[in-house]
């Protein structure tokens, strides 16, 4: 996938594309969706498929939605839009002065001028530029005038639950990672560097790796099954998500503690894929107490880990893991 970083990197326009606009948060069923609609469209244009989307979200810049709490790093969105087969990605930089662009102008000097559109897909509710002005009235006004077909696609669902954003987010802040593969289509990652930590794991018989993240949405915290990606080894293991109460540390923090492995994993990047949660995260009264939960929820975790494989491990760019 060739990505461009701003629209003056696109140089000349493009062979018969087939394009999509969005923010595509999560990348989850839905904008699949969308992308495999975009991708047959541009196989009837003998053409190529491009997704349009902004950065930083638009919700990060505007109004009192600054603190929404992304369920993809920019690097994270690049690798899954990439393995769902997408040929180019625009990423468009965005502040208040773009946001400021009325829609007609973005369709003509972007998506006309630029790209050369000829195919536009949106998803139902989708709307973008000055006031939300870009909406399916318009793009379908200035398709006919510019010769490009717009496909609106009706809402997309499991026949339950409407697949978006929105419901990620709220999912994995409530802890529900079993659940939500059944809208992202993979479980839920978290990629960061291991980091020196407190050594409080150690002391007691489990020493963790602490991971230093980018992620803005964490899980509720508790105590998770995982599966870790290092490099191409996929491992078991318990994590924490959490402030250590008994500890009084007070710093939000994920710590895993892998299972058989005796090995310096400082300074290594790591993918933790959230499988189940097992409990809430609570204060103990002394460290026995706490090393004897330790040790139950380990023996829980390689129970439910046995047999458990992480949905989508594949899709992460380099880190394509393997047992």
């Amino acid at each position: 996938m060739v990505i461009f970083r701003s629209i003056s990197d696109i140089k000349e326009k493009l062979r018969h594309p087939a394009v999509t606009i969005g923010n595509f948060d999560g990348v989850h069923l839905g904008h699949r969706e969308i992308f495999r609609r975009v991708r047959a469209r541009a196989a009837e244009l003998s053409g190529v498929s491009v997704v349009v989307t902004f950065v930083p979200h638009p919700l990060k810049v505007l109004g009192s939605h600054k603190e929404i709490r992304l369920i993809t790093t920019r690097r994270e969105k690049e690798f899954l839009i990439e393995s769902a087969g997408i040929d180019y990605l625009l990423e468009i930089p965005f502040d208040r002065e773009f946001a400021a662009v009325p829609a007609a102008d973005f369709v003509q000097k972007v998506l006309v001028d630029a790209i050369g559109v000829e195919s536009l897909v949106i998803g139902y509710d989708y709307a973008f530029g000055r006031g939300r002005e870009g909406n399916v009235q318009l793009l379908r006004g200035m398709g006919e005038r510019y010769g490009y077909s717009v496909e609106v696609l009706d809402p997309i669902s499991n026949g339950a639950t409407v697949y978006s954003s929105t419901k990620v987010r709220d999912m994995v802040s409530k802890g529900d990672v079993e659940g939500v593969v059944g809208v992202l289509g993979r479980h839920y990652a978290i990629t960061g560097t291991v980091v020196h930590g407190h050594q409080r794991g150690r002391g007691l018989g489990f020493p963790t790796a602490n991971l230093a993240m980018e992620k803005d949405l964490l899980p509720a915290a508790g105590v998770y099954a995982v599966k870790v990606c290092i490099g191409h080894e996929l491992l078991d293991g318990a994590c924490n998500v959490g402030t250590n109460p008994t500890f009084g540390n007070g710093a939000l923090s994920l710590e895993v503690f892998l299972f058989d492995l005796d090995r310096d994993l400082y300074g290594r990047e790591v993918t933790v894929f959230f499988i189940e949660r097992l409990r809430e995260e609570r204060r103990f009264d002394d460290l026995q107490a706490l090393k004897e939960q330790i040790a139950l929820d380990v023996a829980r975790c390689r129970g439910i880990l046995q047999d458990a494989e992480p949905v989508g491990a594949g899709d992460w760019g380099p880190l394509k893991c393997r047992n």
